[in-house]
């Protein structure tokens, strides 16, 4: 059984205790802060029955290990780890379901940025692979500002059988690819579909790429040759978000 963690930041606390307040152990916050986006925090917690405590900067940094937690730290029970076997229920009653597809990405700021994006141009899940690939963190969850408490994140042994699995459930694959003939602009990414980013630099890796079934790119106009994944995810995502509408 995964062990108990620390979960920091007002916006990532407030969606956990918005979305799973069954996870929530205890919660400790700032002496001396008062506040009324505090308030709604602790207003939240009482309504669940979810002890809080007072502590000075010190202990909070030490309980957090990170100095940025903005006055209030979560201990918290680790969700169940997703895999291919929750992927249909994830997409069941989703008629034109998008999801992301992350290949190589290692930095969890990159994951956590690319957990909000998909939160916030309503993908139904973000598939990571279980190896070379960022996991759910502390870090993480911070970037995503409360994406990682709404936004499942799926972890899978094979991520080429998985897309191969999602394309006989109906899912069309768009991978990014900058060598890619077709702009994103000018494909059509209004029915289901899982859109495919690989790592900054490095790309999708080639068995991946030959498992998507079409490849598209960004105009690049300039002297750089590729953007930072998240920033590239969030293109993406919001230009099928337009057609979409």
């Amino acid at each position: 059984m995964s062990q108990p963690y620390y979960l920091y930041g007002l916006h990532a606390v407030q969606a956990l205790l918005e979305c799973h307040p069954e996870r929530v152990i205890d919660l400790a916050v700032l002496q001396g802060r008062d506040d009324a986006r505090l308030e709604q925090i602790l207003r939240l917690a009482q309504q669940v029955g979810i002890s809080v405590q007072r502590m000075g900067r010190k202990a909070l940094d030490e309980r957090a290990q990170d100095t940025h937690h903005q006055g209030v730290v979560a201990k918290v029970k680790s969700a169940p780890t997703l895999s291919d076997k929750d992927l249909p229920g994830i997409l069941a009653g989703h008629d034109a379901p998008l999801l992301l597809v992350l290949d190589g990405v290692t930095d969890p700021h990159n994951l956590g940025a690319c957990l909000r994006n998909a939160d916030a141009a309503g993908a139904v899940a973000v598939i990571v692979p279980k190896d070379n690939s960022a996991q759910l963190s502390a870090v993480v969850r911070k970037v995503a500002v409360g994406a990682a408490e709404t936004v499942p994140l799926v972890c899978v042994t094979n991520l080429a059988r998985c897309l191969r699995d999602l394309q006989q459930q109906g899912i069309w694959i768009v991978g990014t690819a900058g060598e890619a003939e077709q702009l994103i602009y000018d494909c059509k990414l209004t029915g289901p579909m899982a859109l495919v980013m690989g790592a900054e630099g490095k790309g999708m890796r080639r068995l991946t790429r030959d498992t998507c079934d079409e490849l598209v790119k960004l105009p690049m106009a300039g002297s750089v040759s590729s953007l930072n994944v998240s920033v590239a995810a969030g293109i993406c995502l919001f230009e099928a978000v337009r057609q979409r509408q």
